[in-house]
């Protein structure tokens, strides 16, 4: 027997609990009454914003602090309460974090400072950063991008010329990280990450999509002719990267894909997403069928509807508790064996759909009027099946990882 005290809890620290509250009135004051009419705009909500940025919110300091807060948890609990605010409106708010990562996980320390600030300015000059992987003819084939870097030895520049698509604050952002090939026979092994400064010439924004859901995140296409780079702008160096080269032509393992791996980074965040949007369902829901009555009771005394309502809760708590176990297997440096960030993101995304459906079916007539949230929750949702990994990408990927065969 021991006095030990256990060192398993699944409550929060003080100051996380404290550092939620605080996301929480942010999400409550400023985010929910604001949600409709930006998703109506479909327009980057700068006031919003400039808002979070004077608190604090929008801001390296902040989302690095909670990135790297040594539960891992830190993170995906600010996230889910912005997201429970409105996933259009929480989507700008940390859009910039993916870019933000691709840099920590890939690149130098002097890149990291230089170039990880500059995505989020200050609050009288707010700024965005973009992460731009995705083309029209490659999206989960990630194998298949067309985009290319050219080495310009003489001037120390890389040459980019290609295509981009699905880009969150593509065009607009101040800095945007792109993703290229740079030995096509290689394919996804022989790809990089490129910082692309502001001002560059030859980046321009293309199409901007008008969306489902998410209305109020700015996502469109980026155009990239002839643009030219700095050699200190290839993420990781040049000699990073020819050293992994040498190995994939030699027959070895090239190690992580930068967009795969920035990917994987992001997956727990993804699912916190999720988590916050099916958990703004669920209250919403049950807090209706509370005091909605019809044939003299309130709907919630109804089995066909209570029975819902418990599989409801049940589902977005268990997605929760996925989140947190990859966000915290994450920060311990803990290899995702079973593809925990997969099975996260894989199952709060598609829980996240189920329930904002459910719930509009709960509400009703009402449910399906733009009077009330859950419809636009229901459309906000369907994106946590589609982007950063479809649901069928996470099931290949965790079929891969418990099989340990080949499944394609």
């Amino acid at each position: 027997m021991t006095d030990a005290t256990p060192g398993f809890s699944l409550e929060l620290s003080s100051d996380l609990r404290e550092m939620r509250s605080w996301v929480h009135e942010f999400a409550e004051s400023v985010m929910r009454p604001a949600a409709a009419e930006w998703d109506e705009r479909e327009q980057t909500p700068w006031p919003i914003l400039q808002e979070a940025s004077k608190i604090g919110l929008y801001s390296l300091d902040f989302f690095a602090t909670q990135f790297f807060e040594d539960s891992g948890l830190g993170f995906v609990t600010a996230v889910e309460e912005l997201f429970w605010g409105d996933a259009g409106l929480g989507l700008s708010l940390v859009g910039s974090t993916l870019a933000a990562v691709a840099i920590v996980a890939n690149g130098t320390p002097e890149q990291v400072g230089e170039w990880c600030p500059q995505m989020f300015g200050a609050p009288d000059d707010v700024k965005l950063g973009a992460f731009c992987s995705s083309e029209p003819n490659a999206g989960s084939d990630v194998g298949a991008i067309k985009t290319r870097a050219a080495y310009d030895e003489a001037k120390d520049e890389w040459v980019i010329n290609g295509v981009k698509t699905w880009a969150t604050n593509g065009g607009i952002a101040h800095v945007h990280v792109v993703v290229a090939s740079v030995d096509s026979s290689l394919g996804s092994r022989g790809q990089a990450s490129f910082i692309v400064p502001p001002g560059t010439r030859g980046l321009s924004q293309g199409q901007k999509f008008k969306k489902h859901g998410i209305r109020a995140s700015h996502t469109a296409e980026v155009i990239l002719d002839d643009v030219r780079v700095p050699g200190h702008c290839l993420v990781g160096g040049k000699d990073k990267l020819d050293r992994r080269l040498d190995r994939v032509r030699s027959g070895g393992r090239g190690g992580d894909q930068a967009a795969m791996k920035t990917f994987e980074a992001s997956r727990p965040g993804v699912a916190a997403m999720a988590v916050g949007v099916g958990r703004a369902a669920v209250e919403y829901a049950i807090e209706y069928a509370r005091t909605r009555t019809q044939f003299g009771r309130a709907i919630g005394q109804n089995q066909g509807v209570a029975f819902q309502l418990a599989d409801m809760q049940a589902a977005v708590d268990a997605a929760r508790l996925l989140t947190q176990r990859a966000a915290w297997m994450a920060r311990q440096g803990k290899s995702f064996e079973h593809a925990e960030g997969s099975m996260a993101k894989l199952v709060a995304g598609e829980t996240a759909v189920r329930v904002t459906e459910q719930a509009i079916q709960i509400l009703g007539g009402n449910g399906y009027t733009r009077e009330y949230p859950v419809e636009r929750w229901h459309r906000d949702a369907k994106i946590f099946t589609i982007f950063e990994g479809t649901s069928e990408i996470q099931r290949m990927i965790i079929g891969r990882a418990v099989t340990g065969l080949d499944v394609r």
